[in-house]
């Protein structure tokens, strides 16, 4: 239930959610959003409003500076009519922590997590119920003190807006042909990589078009300096398997610590299974496909949970990931983690936030 910290003014015009068959990624919204504002060195005023166009000055820093951040997770209906948010915690964490990279105002974590659940209380009849659909949940901060000028600036916004979302894979688990890049670059070491600051994605634009002209579905990032060792896949985190060993990209600045990246790897140690993170290089993944040994390489992230690579193209070379179709271990670790997500299986991890 929505606290006296969030009062509620509800719509006068309220909308119909869509049929979920009908329900793509990010284009419907529900009814309403909640709003905090910062100033004076402090967070007020929150309160759940109908979804509205913002109000914001031509001068907000925001849009001249690019302080600007989110987070992304999701609410699900189980079969049991209960409503869980995947990972509740450890996403508001992230967002806080990454405030704090772009100089932004501190925000508690535990303020952020009580303002997503009176959101999604508040319009928990717009999250779906068919399988594989969600209530996906966008956590933003940005600036909106007006001044031309290179500095922190002294108010913010942060809002919570929902969107009912459809299956990701609507058409079946499919793998995806991936292109890995070797001339533009998404994050450097000392940059903004390891954040959801608005600046990595604008950056990865025109590198992800170039490759969808030339056939692929996305870019393996490469270092920015070498453009040598693996990083992220599209927006996502990287995992390849090479015999019996996973692997998957140390953080080391540059690389977003991503939940779902967290959970697989607490998934497959709970297996017995070997997961390093550690450098990984093109060069590794090209010599273990030429010795049959690169038998899956899959993203993982909000959106799709695990997206599997089917195709890897370097330069003007293509070559197949196993054989070319989604990996044992890649719809294992699907089915376990929606499993949890929507109630069907024991959350063991104490994953969800059950409202």
């Amino acid at each position: 239930m929505a606290t006296a910290k969030f009062p509620v003014t509800r719509t006068t015009n309220p909308t119909t959610r869509p049929a979920d068959a009908t329900l793509k990624f990010g284009t419907v919204f529900a009814d309403h959003m909640l709003l905090l504002d910062y100033a004076n060195d402090a967070w007020s005023n929150g309160r759940i409003v109908p979804y509205a166009a913002l109000a914001l000055d031509p001068a907000a820093a925001g849009i001249h500076y690019a302080q600007s951040l989110f987070d992304g997770l999701k609410a699900y209906r189980g079969d049991d009519g209960k409503i869980r948010i995947f990972r509740l915690p450890r996403h508001c964490a992230r967002l806080a922590e990454g405030a704090k990279r772009l100089s932004m105002p501190d925000i508690d974590p535990e303020l952020v997590a009580e303002a997503i659940k009176a959101l999604v209380t508040a319009d928990q009849d717009w999250i779906p119920s068919a399988p594989g659909t969600a209530l996906y949940i966008r956590p933003t901060i940005f600036a909106t003190e007006a001044f031309l000028g290179v500095r922190p600036a002294k108010r913010y916004q942060f809002f919570v807006i929902t969107s009912p979302v459809g299956a990701y894979y609507a058409e079946g688990f499919g793998p995806v042909s991936i292109r890995i890049e070797d001339k533009y670059v998404r994050a450097a070491p000392g940059g903004l990589g390891a954040v959801k600051a608005a600046a990595n994605y604008v950056a990865s634009l025109m590198a992800a078009e170039e490759a969808k002209a030339a056939g692929f579905a996305q870019v393996l990032w490469t270092d920015a300096i070498e453009h040598s060792a693996l990083e992220e896949v599209g927006t996502m985190n990287l995992f390849v398997r090479i015999g019996d060993e996973v692997v998957t990209p140390s953080l080391t600045g540059t690389i977003l610590s991503g939940v779902t990246r967290a959970s697989v790897i607490d998934l497959l140690r709970g297996w017995g299974m070997t997961v390093n993170e550690r450098r990984i290089t093109v060069e590794e993944l090209l010599t273990a496909s030429r010795k049959g040994q690169l038998l899956e390489v899959f993203g993982t992230g909000t959106g799709a949970v695990i997206s599997p690579v089917g195709e890897l193209g370097w330069k003007d070379q293509r070559f197949t990931v196993g054989n070319g179709k989604p990996g044992e271990l890649s719809q294992r670790l699907f089915k376990a983690i929606t499993d949890i997500q929507y109630g069907k299986a024991e959350d063991t991890f104490g994953w969800n936030t059950v409202l």
